[in-house]
């Protein structure tokens, strides 16, 4: 490729960028990728936005000189065989919608996106699966599911822009793991490219294979560490014929896991989900400041919960969810309960869940945590976490919301103090035999605090699953774990 000037525009177009972008190892990699692959497959220095400089975190990251863009496993193989060959090192995005870091470049590093690659087969009716390429939106498989009878058992906020291969690699969860499970769950093969190229396929969903290792899983919620995936066999479900939502103010957190309780006992696997919006999240989506739904139920400073089912008997589930509600009503569980009637009703409860989100993004100077916690310790650790953080800053703002039928909690703090509430706050839930990351993954901006959950065996057996699957490190190098051990930085479990 010779402009009429003689100049090889790729190399023109480094000149222009910045002094990273000019060495030798980058030169030869868009050399390789140019002379093989199709111009959209990489964007060069000016023409790389700055979206490619993190995720859904507030940091960004170092411009990438080059993002490498392939629409097809060999493409994808390619461009990977080469960046190994030349030590290239890479930094993987999807959607970029992560709340760890891990999609924010660092000096040095390529922008390895697979937002080209789109292709989403027919469902199977027969095996009840999709196959879904990397850069295939949540939203996607949501609606190619619906069109042909199914039902996608993951559900999150982004879904119209997180993609299927950044929801494998970090084992997404959303709102309905209580009755679906973890993306994990959803998977039944993948397809992934090593960081030499190499690509390893299974995408039969096979219920039952137990041919040697299966080597899918060492991918999901890997977050890129170990090699890219590419494809994913998926899961679907019958479709709904029942959906049903409620909203309960209960007047603690203990009376909240009481009626979780009650409710699994009397309702089992029509459960689908139990969210909680604890007492200041509520008021501040009450106060509005944003696009704010209405709410159903006034602020009286207890807890509220929303809660859904999901069956396939019509109206006689209903009867069992109204029932079970009303029961927990009479005995003092619940002060307070509305109940959809219509479509509408049900869309409108699930927007004020979301609508907490909008309003903690209206917020400055927020940090956040994703835990999980087991529901016999979540007592314990509410109380441990909020009195450090008092300690900390009188002055701080927290507010909760999550996924209380799984235990996972989104602990948010209003405060300038964030190194010391992260320390705080991450250590109140490995101490109560937690999570630090329930469902965000590690990045770059929780790997200091990984060895409070996870055992020195743990971490080396990390590294050595590294060095074998990537031992020149180009794959998103410094995310989760460091190659070597570096107790400088790293927090002691407790």
């Amino acid at each position: 490729m010779v402009c009429r000037s003689g100049l090889d525009p790729v190399d023109g177009a480094l000149r222009r960028a910045t002094p990273s972008a000019t060495d030798e190892r980058v030169r030869s990699v868009l050399g390789i990728v140019s002379s093989r692959l199709p111009p959209a497959a990489f964007l060069v220095g000016s023409d790389v936005g700055d979206g490619y400089r993190g995720d859904a975190t507030d940091e960004k990251g170092a411009l990438p000189p080059v993002v490498l863009r392939p629409a097809t496993t060999d493409e994808l193989s390619l461009i990977l065989s080469a960046c190994n060959d030349l030590r290239q090192p890479l930094v993987l995005q999807g959607g970029r919608t992560g709340l760890a870091g891990g999609a924010r470049p660092m000096e040095g590093e390529l922008s390895l996106s697979l937002e080209r690659m789109k292709r989403l087969s027919p469902v199977n009716v027969d095996a009840a699966t999709i196959v879904a390429e990397a850069g295939v939106t949540l939203q996607e498989v949501q609606a190619a599911a619906n069109e042909a009878g199914f039902f996608f058992g993951v559900d999150i906020g982004a879904r119209g822009s997180c993609t299927i291969g950044g929801n494998v690699a970090t084992n997404a969860g959303g709102i309905r793991v209580l009755r679906y499970g973890m993306f994990r769950a959803q998977v039944a093969g993948v397809e992934a490219v090593l960081a030499d190229g190499s690509v390893l396929s299974s995408l039969k969903g096979l219920p039952k294979d137990n041919s040697g290792l299966d080597l899918n899983h060492l991918f999901i919620g890997s977050e890129g560490v170990l090699g890219i995936v590419s494809k994913a066999c998926l899961k679907l479900w019958p479709k709904p014929v029942t959906e049903a939502n409620a909203l309960c103010v209960v007047p603690s957190i203990d009376a909240a896991q009481d009626l979780l309780v009650r409710l699994r006992q009397s309702l089992g696997s029509l459960l689908s989900a139990f969210e909680i919006l604890f007492p200041e999240v509520y008021a501040g989506i009450a106060r509005g400041g944003f696009a704010a739904p209405p709410l159903p139920l006034p602020v009286t400073g207890g807890y509220y919960i929303l809660t859904e089912i999901q069956g396939q008997t019509g109206d006689s589930d209903r009867e069992r969810f109204s029932e079970a509600l009303m029961d927990a009503l009479d005995d003092g569980l619940a002060s307070d309960v509305v109940v959809s009637q219509s479509s509408r009703d049900f869309e409108g409860l699930w927007r004020l869940r979301e609508a907490s989100n909008s309003f903690i993004f209206s917020l400055s100077n927020v940090v956040g945590f994703d835990v999980s916690v087991p529901a016999a310790s979540m007592a314990r650790f509410l109380d441990r976490a909020a009195a450090s953080v008092r300690a900390i800053d009188r002055h701080a703002e927290t507010y909760i919301f999550g996924h209380l039928g799984d235990g996972n909690l989104h602990y948010m703090v209003r405060s300038p103090e964030h190194d010391a509430l992260a320390d705080a706050v991450l250590t109140a839930a490995a101490e109560a035999g937690g999570s630090i990351s329930a469902e965000h993954g590690i990045g770059l901006d929780k790997k200091p605090w990984l060895s409070l959950v996870r055992s020195p065996a743990e971490l080396a057996a990390m590294r050595r699953l590294k060095r074998a699957f990537d031992p020149h490190s180009i794959l998103n190098p410094g995310r989760v774990f460091d190659l070597e051990p570096s107790h400088a930085g790293e927090k002691v479990c407790p």
